[in-house]
């Protein structure tokens, strides 16, 4: 004869895992919070900033790879490749328009900003 199990203890069981498991997670909240309560506060370390020309050549080269990807891509659908559809190349092609152009526009803020600069008075 197959014993079955009464739902209401089933039920029950299933009630006293799920509040153990609640009690087990406000325990780790609590230790949590504790946790960042309690523990003395870090000495943050100091990052070293980057140089503007490191950052500069870059975006530059960043800029470049994008225009060279575009470029591929231009050049595999030109020569028939199934894996490259019209709408890849056409997005790949604005990427590095508006890449090229937010850089021409650095560019010409830095050069600006020289000029002011080397205009000041001493």
């Amino acid at each position: 004869m197959v014993q079955r199990a009464d739902i209401n203890s089933v039920l029950s069981e299933i009630r006293n895992m799920r509040s153990q498991m609640m009690d087990n997670q406000r325990i780790q909240q609590d230790n949590a919070v504790r946790g960042q309560i309690d523990r003395p506060a870090g000495v943050q370390e100091t990052q070293e900033t980057p140089k503007f020309s490191d950052m500069l050549s870059q975006a530059v080269n960043s800029v470049n790879e994008v225009q060279k990807e575009s470029s591929d891509l231009k050049t595999a659908y030109e020569m028939g490749d199934p894996n490259v559809d019209i709408t890849r190349v056409m997005i790949a092609s604005e990427k590095s328009s508006i890449a090229f152009e937010a850089l021409t526009q650095v560019r010409n803020r830095v050069v600006q900003s020289y000029e002011d600069i080397m205009n000041m008075p001493i």
